[in-house]
């Protein structure tokens, strides 16, 4: 029998990254709950914890991409760089949990195995994969979107003789790459990171590249003292701005359209955005994605500016050979990554063309016959997006409903925040809210403040239950499906925002489109008529 190791709880929280840290300050420091999180690492920082890469950095810049909800907060802490890299944002989330003293309430080491809904005692019993038990009356999901690494099963991998990797299990004493002929498999936003990094420090470099991908430079630098100063004394518009635009960005999509321009004057504007880098490229017009003769405008130019960067012209075909819109894939940012092919030890296999067929003691064959020797292979082959890190707690709800039978169709909630069967579960940024579409922290204090003001009305109206109804389920898929195919974003049928990267997986848009503005109104007038479209039992 499982050893019980706490009933008096009010929360139960699962995870210790950006979601889980605010989660518990909303709880126990707001609203006076005992709660307690559950984290499978040995220390708190969630995604930056456990992927820690070669030239892992976020893709969001630094001063947009932190929690606003304190300004005390915001002003304590000072960014380095544009785009931080993982152990300044690592630095950044112990810091936090420092600063409100959040760790005594934080059980490390807690992989949770199981979560089982008890109807009679309205209570969740959680266990964890050492045996013990927690119970509480709300269990809420901080495990983040991209948490459950995607290893392909490759025939063969047992038998490899050198060492492989996966980007999102990095080994915490990291990899050397010295004098070894390394293999990457994978050229989403991790292996434009990685690429690059390891091409410095290994003899040889082999990318084996599937799907082409865009990439705009990052333009990554130091912050000035005046950005700095910036910054710490504009708190509140740098928060308002992040609030105000449909991606959570702290800049906003320019109001032009792609033909209201010249093309002159459009390859002018490319330009200047290529030059200053960063996802704020894809605001230079507001219709690159709705809009394919637009999205053309901007894939070319991309396109050309590969084959102008990358001087070998069969790789150059290669990398340029993109078959998606451009930003209808997570549109990654890099520094250096088309450069990286013009170095000596570095070379590109198109497995496309020729895939992959085995791992060998020795390396990797391809279905051409040809084999290539590697000591290293990496796997930045992302993750089981979105559902993967929820339904691998294996969480059972009323009368044995079990989420994987709930979903076996695809994900299918309310606002991204409640399944029905599923009595008091809530799921922070889950399919069907605008989550991994947006700069996360912003959609995560939306989805934590939202759940907290809902945990009080609960309580000051002596609710005992909340759970999403059927039909508002239905509704929402309805709406989140309409969103999408406003866009180009469901045009790309090999996605991981439609799942497509898992064998076996169903293929259903999952995030909200419809951007973080709409979003947030939606959720703030659903709660201002008494949780519309919920359940709610006293």
């Amino acid at each position: 029998m499982p050893k019980v190791e706490s009933k008096g709880l009010d929360a139960i929280v699962v995870g210790a990254g950006f979601s889980g840290l605010y989660q518990l300050h909303c709880l126990r420091d707001r609203l006076g709950l005992s709660a307690l999180v559950l984290e499978a690492g040995a220390g708190v920082g969630g995604t930056w914890y456990w992927n820690r890469y070669p030239g892992a950095r976020c893709d969001s810049e630094s001063h947009g991409y932190c929690y606003s909800f304190s300004k005390e907060l915001f002003e304590g802490w000072e960014w380095s760089e544009r785009y931080p890299a993982q152990a300044e944002i690592l630095r950044y989330l112990n810091y936090v949990a420092d600063r409100l003293d959040l760790r005594r309430d934080i059980r490390l080491d807690a992989r949770v195995s199981s979560a089982r809904y008890d109807e009679p005692a309205n209570l969740w019993h959680v266990t964890t994969e050492d045996g013990a038990t927690f119970s509480a009356r709300y269990l809420i999901t901080a495990v983040g979107c991209l948490s459950t690494a995607n290893i392909p099963e490759i025939p063969g991998l047992a038998s490899f003789a050198g060492q492989w990797v996966h980007t999102g299990q990095w080994p915490h004493e990291g990899v050397d790459f010295s004098g070894k002929c390394v293999g990457v498999i994978g050229t989403g936003s991790t292996g434009i990171q990685a690429i690059p990094v390891i091409a410095q420090t290994g003899e040889h470099l082999t990318v084996f590249q599937r799907t082409a991908n865009y990439s705009v430079p990052a333009q990554n630098a130091p912050l000035t003292p005046d950005f700095q100063r910036y910054v710490r004394e504009n708190h509140t518009a740098i928060r308002d701005a992040t609030r105000s635009t449909g991606n959570g960005q702290p800049f906003a999509i320019e109001d032009r359209s792609v033909f209201d321009v010249t093309p002159e004057q459009r390859q002018e504007l490319y330009e200047a955005a290529w030059q200053k880098g960063g996802l704020q490229f894809r605001a230079t017009f507001r219709d690159l994605l709705m809009d394919r003769a637009a999205n053309e405008t901007a894939s070319d130019f991309i396109k050309a500016k590969i084959r102008q960067i990358v001087k070998d012209p069969a790789t150059a075909d290669n990398l340029a050979d993109i078959d998606h819109p451009y930003a209808a894939k997570r549109p990654p940012i890099d520094t250096d990554y088309f450069e990286t092919f013009n170095r000596p030890n570095v070379s590109l296999v198109d497995v496309r063309a020729t895939p992959i067929e085995a791992i060998t003691p020795s390396g990797l064959r391809t279905r051409d016959g040809r084999e290539y020797p590697l000591d290293i292979i990496v796997f930045a082959t992302g993750f089981d997006a979105m559902t993967g890190p929820l339904l691998r707690m294996n969480i059972v709800g009323r009368d044995g409903l079990t989420l994987a039978g709930a979903w076996r169709g695809g994900p299918r909630n309310y606002l991204g925040l409640q399944v029905a069967g599923f009595p008091n579960l809530f799921t922070i940024t889950g399919p069907g809210s605008p989550s991994v579409l947006t700069n996360m922290p912003v959609a995560i204090e939306q989805h934590v403040e939202w759940i907290t003001d809902c945990i009080a009305h609960m309580r000051a109206h002596d609710i005992a239950r909340i759970e999403a109804r059927p039909e508002s389920m239905d509704r929402w898929v309805q709406s989140v499906n309409e969103a999408a195919h406003a866009t180009l974003l469901p045009h790309t049928p090999h996605s991981w925002y439609l799942g497509a990267n898992i064998p076996g997986k169903p293929r259903v848009f999952m995030p909200y489109a419809g951007g973080m503005v709409r979003y947030r109104d939606i959720c703030g007038e659903i709660a201002r008529k008494g949780y519309e479209g919920f359940a709610l039992s006293r």
